[in-house]
């Protein structure tokens, strides 16, 4: 099953969360019972560098992930664009699974309090 496309913005110095549904390749939600979940966002898909999604599954059985940044981090990303991706890792083999991927887009932010 290919990675759904979806692109993300996130406003520099606030708080970021996202819900992600995770299906199964016949299109039914995935049971995630059993994976992890990781993920990344680099200025470049060759950076050295990357800030790492806070992630966690919220609903095993229903497929659902969560995807979270701090308002500390996002005030450490420079403004523009960025690409991203999130993969699942089934824990008893180690295999891994794009399950999205995209542009993320840092807005600027003036409220530095």
């Amino acid at each position: 099953k290919m990675a759904v496309y979806s692109d993300i913005s996130v406003d520099q110095g606030t708080d970021f969360s996202a819900e992600v549904s995770v299906d199964d390749s016949d299109g039914t939600l995935a049971n995630l019972t059993g994976y992890t979940v990781a993920g990344q966002i680099r200025k470049t898909y060759s950076s050295s560098t990357a800030v790492n999604f806070v992630c966690s599954i919220t609903g095993a059985s229903t497929g659902e992930i969560t995807i979270q940044l701090s308002n500390t981090v996002t005030a450490a990303m420079k403004p523009g664009r960025y690409v991203y991706d999130v993969e699942i890792t089934k824990t008893s083999n180690g295999i891994k699974t794009r399950v999205i991927e995209g542009q993320v887009t840092v807005h600027p932010g003036v409220t530095q309090i």
